[in-house]
């Protein structure tokens, strides 16, 4: 088959990186472009030497007039904005679009405002015309949707853990959903590659701190997802904390039990709801969950366990905040929208330890 045409916009970041990594060796892929507006004319194996004699594609300027236009698929490794802008352009060539940002995560003008408010964006959306179409990209929940879809916006990484973690338990009725508490942990890698004073080597070693408490973005597309598996609507409370590693999100979820509801019946219901998901891992109490565990990967770690005492049930979610939170839902949405195997350049298991 025809290879297909990636252009990667924003592949200086983590997130471009991220996406080079992963399609550089897909078997069905050809990475065309590499646009940035920074670092114009370098190699990305300058600025990214571990991919010396695997890309060594030179960056180009969004403006360049020789940079390729015939693109299957266009990634917007970008910061919310950007995508909203431009992937007009993209779609009216027929090129299919994947936003790593918010811009396309909401199919209404009214909840993506709400979102932006949090985010501190005043500014209208650049293509409201465009949301109702755009699809939001968590395969393991739309991978249908997924599949007829031009425009996709990729999940926030902690939405990825938090919704993975709790959909069993929401659609099969496991748990008071007004109960729900999810206490993150990220690595510093999730605020980006732009340097910041708070995530400066100093800052962060051996420190840690809660951030946006009750405030954080991806809550609005974690209740959205869980309110239409609910069929109602839900509110919960999410705290991100920034610990003092480079990569992975551990979520940690607590919720209170219904009565008649045991170990076993959340683990059948679990392993049951994603079956057909390859990238997700069910495991029960006696197998405690690691970060180390999924980094690298495009897998999601879950961890069932059962507070006897109060009643509760306590979920742990791992994910590598740069693969399944990012440019690895952004490849296994491409394959979906391609009509490929979903594996394809993602079946591996990481890096250990």
């Amino acid at each position: 088959m025809e290879k297909i045409k990636v252009g990667i916009i924003g592949a200086g970041g983590y997130g471009g990186c991220g996406a080079i990594e992963l399609l550089q060796n897909h078997p069905y892929v050809e990475i065309s472009a590499l646009i940035d507006k920074q670092n114009i004319g370098d190699p990305i194996s300058d600025l990214y030497p571990h991919l010396k004699g695997f890309c060594d594609l030179p960056i180009m300027a969004p403006d360049d007039p020789d940079r390729p236009d015939d693109f299957h698929v266009v990634f917007f490794a970008t910061p919310d904005g950007v995508g909203q802008k431009e992937a007009p352009m993209w779609l009216k060539k027929g090129c299919k679009v994947i936003d790593y940002s918010g811009d396309f995560r909401f199919n209404d003008l009214e909840t993506y405002k709400g979102y932006a408010n949090r985010i501190g964006r005043e500014q209208a959306h650049s293509s409201p015309e465009l949301l109702p179409q755009s699809v939001y990209g968590l395969a393991e929940l739309h991978r249908s949707e997924i599949s007829h879809s031009s425009l996709i916006g990729n999940p926030g990484c902690f939405a990825v853990s938090c919704t993975l973690g709790l959909s069993p338990a929401i659609k099969e009725k496991l748990i008071e959903p007004e109960s729900i508490i999810c206490d993150a942990k990220t690595g510093v890698s999730g605020a980006g590659k732009t340097p910041n004073p708070t995530f400066h080597y100093p800052a962060r070693y051996e420190s840690m701190n809660a951030y946006k408490i009750s405030g954080h973005q991806h809550v609005y597309e974690i209740e959205r997802e869980l309110s239409l598996l609910a069929s109602q609507d839900l509110m919960i409370t999410f705290t991100p904390h920034v610990v003092p590693v480079c990569r992975g999100i551990l979520t940690t979820i607590y919720a209170q039990l219904k009565k008649g509801k045991n170990l076993k019946t959340v683990e059948e219901a679990y392993r049951s709801f994603f079956t057909n998901d390859i990238f997700v891992r069910v495991f029960g109490p006696e197998k405690p969950q690691i970060s180390t565990n999924v980094r690298g990967s495009n897998f999601c770690n879950i961890s069932l366990n059962i507070d006897e005492r109060t009643g509760k049930l306590i979920v742990v979610s791992l994910i590598d905040n740069l693969v399944k939170g990012q440019a690895g839902s952004a490849v296994q949405n491409m394959n979906i929208m391609f009509g490929l195997e979903e594996t394809a350049g993602l079946l591996h298991p990481g890096i250990y330890p």
